[in-house]
């Protein structure tokens, strides 16, 4: 018998549906196909109704791409994905929180159960109601600190931070989206730090023209900034009127 026969070739594979390969593209993140998961901090536990499953006693949840603007830059990136999630105990600034679901994520790689790596994700929100079911989330999932704030307003959430951030989210349905970025980037981020900006052009309603002209002026607005834009990220099929701008802060004379 033919050494391959009865095997179904790679691109049968990938037509039926069959199980891909875990790409690994961080701790607690890994790629599967066009799906991404990350390694569950509380075991046993979906955060929006998400599909879980096991792997090597190893509890996966499903993260989303079309639910969540990280997610989908991680898939839709021309770079290297691992490049725009930050590091395990790391700490990370995310505003805009909302009810938590992509916050949980981020929780799950950079925390880990029982915060054993000992992280910090600061989730800024400021709607009262979604601030109760965030402040349940954290209530489960040690480092997760849920702060009721103006995002805007950098005196509002600098006593809850422990040091500059690693990386930071904005994900702020308001106008002058990239102005703020870059003054909440300049307050908190630490020199070679990373910065994700989920910008939706629908929310830039005060800025003429139409959505390829909002988000060129955003993209000036960062290339003008003290911050290098590594890449803009176009969301479509996944987020529609949104892209994710990647940048990092250039780092001071004399650090690396």
């Amino acid at each position: 018998m033919p050494e391959n026969q009865g095997q179904v070739p790679k691109a049968a594979e990938e037509e039926i549906g069959m199980p891909r390969k875990p790409v690994k593209l961080a701790w607690g993140v890994r790629r599967e196909g066009h799906s991404l998961w990350t390694r569950n901090a509380v075991r046993g536990v979906s955060v929006r109704g998400e599909r879980r499953k096991t792997d090597s006693r190893v509890e996966w949840r499903a993260w989303a791409a079309s639910k969540s603007k990280v997610a989908a830059a991680l898939l839709r990136t021309s770079n290297n994905p691992s490049d725009l999630l930050p590091e395990t105990g790391s700490t990370c600034l995310y505003l805009g929180a909302s009810y938590g679901s992509t916050v949980s994520h981020i929780h799950d790689h950079v925390c880990g159960s029982g915060n054993h790596h000992g992280g910090q994700v600061v989730a800024v929100e400021i709607s009262p109601r979604a601030m109760r079911e965030l402040s349940t989330l954290a209530a489960s999932r040690q480092g997760l600190v849920p702060v009721l704030a103006d995002a805007r307003i950098p005196s509002q959430v600098a006593p809850f931070m422990r040091e500059k951030a690693d990386w930071i989210h904005q994900d702020l349905s308001m106008a002058d989206q990239a102005q703020t970025f870059v003054k909440i980037s300049e307050t908190f981020l630490r020199p070679g730090g990373t910065g994700l900006l989920s910008l939706k052009a629908a929310s830039e309603r005060a800025s003429l023209g139409d959505d390829d002209s909002r988000f060129a002026k955003a993209e000036r607005i960062l290339e003008e900034s003290e911050l290098e834009l590594v890449e803009r990220i176009d969301l479509t099929g996944l987020e529609e009127q949104h892209v994710v701008f990647h940048v990092m802060k250039v780092a001071e004379s004399g650090q690396r």
